[in-house]
């Protein structure tokens, strides 16, 4: 689909000007599309950001998932290949944290776990997937060895098997069912790991069809794909995505403060004024490439960024946008009226990211109110802010930019991409504005 073709189908809402959320009609009226919604639910969000389960429900965004992720276990190969819990505490031993339902958490399973299985009991039809993985150089080392053979494939999968969806958690910790099937996010496989990536999602596959012959349930299977042709050139696309029901594919991160030049970071279209055009640093070039490969477009699910990017020291011309910066962007004050001093994660009412160059969605969405202007590029659909005072340029998502990515995929092809997830659902305001902007979007076309 073609920039023209989607800007002719937002055409009512272009006119009308940026999209009101609460002109979209509600959760369980009209037709449904059957897309997922998705979101990443961060294990150590109830840290600094103090954002829990609890939240899903209190705000109304449990109401719209029809997937929730949560991130992260760990993948280990000592002693052996197996899923290893990244935080007790967080996870399951937690006594603290909010009840999702009212009743308190009886014990002995605590933490996010008891939180979800209580948010399972008020949205049976959830899906609830754990995301085996991240970033890290550990995990990454972990996954090559853990699909290396035939033996540890096996073993990788029956442990995670056990543990996340038998629900043996712990020594005198049980929680059966808990998780729905699995997210495999490696990051990134070398080319020798190409095979075997698809040699482990095959057995995963082929154990949680085994578990179904006799629970009777079907089991999920899905992956996190890379935006970035570098970053997806080691996986067998077409081959892995017939192992899974769907892949994460992230939406997300095409520029960033690692580079000193500012870009979006988030764009659905290429533009050849972008001094990087034609590198397939955008969403439609991504998604070309995987269809390319032979990807299903229902098994396309669209990454979208609840967090920007920004850059300091940028000149006032093109608005900030394709300029030269000295340093990342300073950490924020949550509200937007100044700068967080002290990123420790001791002083409270900072951005939640606490990191130079990131910032929330909620922080961003304050900026327009404290010297910043916000540009939307229609050729690109993206949207940035910029303040001159302070020489200093965001490239993040609002609700008219997810409001149009969702029309792009009911639109892309015939049928559509599958749906839309976001990463992450702490990074949203208190009212979940994104989020229920992008179900609304995939629910209720127009």
């Amino acid at each position: 689909m073609s920039k023209q073709t989607l800007l002719k189908a937002a055409n009512g809402v272009l006119v009308i000007g940026l999209l009101s959320v609460a002109a979209l009609p509600s959760a369980g009226q009209g037709r449904t599309s059957g897309k997922i919604v998705g979101g990443y639910f961060e294990e150590w969000s109830i840290y600094y950001a103090g954002y829990n389960i609890a939240n899903l429900q209190q705000n109304g965004v449990a109401d719209k998932l029809t997937h929730l992720i949560y991130a992260f276990a760990n993948a280990t190969t000592s002693p052996a290949p197996a899923c290893a819990i990244a935080d007790s505490w967080a996870d399951y031993q937690s006594p603290y944290l909010p009840s999702v339902n009212g009743t308190p958490y009886a014990g002995p399973l605590y933490g996010n776990f008891a939180a979800i299985q209580q948010l399972k009991q008020l949205h049976p039809k959830l899906k609830v997937l754990l995301s085996i993985g991240g970033a890290s150089a550990a995990n990454t080392t972990a996954f090559s060895e853990a699909a290396s053979t035939d033996a540890n494939r096996k073993a990788f999968a029956s442990s995670c098997i056990d543990v996340f969806v038998q629900g043996n958690i712990a020594a005198g910790v049980s929680a059966p069912g808990l998780f729905d099937g699995f997210n495999i996010d490696w990051e990134f496989p070398a080319a020798a790991d190409t095979e075997n990536f698809t040699a482990l999602l095959k057995e995963f596959r082929s154990e949680l069809d085994t578990l179904s012959k006799t629970t009777g349930k079907h089991y999920e299977m899905s992956f996190f794909g890379p935006a970035g042709a570098q970053n997806y050139q080691n996986i067998d696309l077409k081959h892995a995505a017939e192992q899974v029901d769907f892949i994460t594919v992230g939406g997300y991160d095409y520029a960033g403060p690692w580079e000193t030049q500012t870009n979006d970071a988030s764009s659905l279209f290429d533009d050849r004024q972008d001094p990087l055009f034609g590198q397939g640093l955008d969403i439609d070039s991504t998604v070309n490439a995987y269809l390319k490969a032979g990807v299903p477009p229902s098994k396309y699910i669209l990454g979208l960024p609840l967090y920007g990017y920004g850059w300091t020291g940028v000149s006032n011309v093109n608005h900030g946008l394709y300029q030269e910066s000295t340093l990342p962007s300073p950490v924020l004050l949550a509200n937007g009226k100044g700068l967080c001093t002290d990123t420790s994660g001791n002083t409270p009412g900072c951005d939640l990211l606490l990191t130079p160059g990131n910032a929330t969605y909620a922080t961003l969405a304050n900026l327009t109110a404290n010297g910043y202007s916000q540009f939307f590029d229609s050729r690109r659909i993206a949207v940035s802010l910029y303040n001159r005072t302070t020489e200093t340029f965001y490239t993040y998502d609002d609700p008219f930019t997810v409001y149009l990515k969702t029309l792009y995929v009911h639109l892309k092809v015939p049928g559509g991409l599958g749906g839309a997830y976001v990463w992450a659902l702490k990074d949203d305001d208190a009212n979940g504005t994104m989020v229920k902007t992008m179900a609304d979007g995939l629910e209720f076309p127009y």
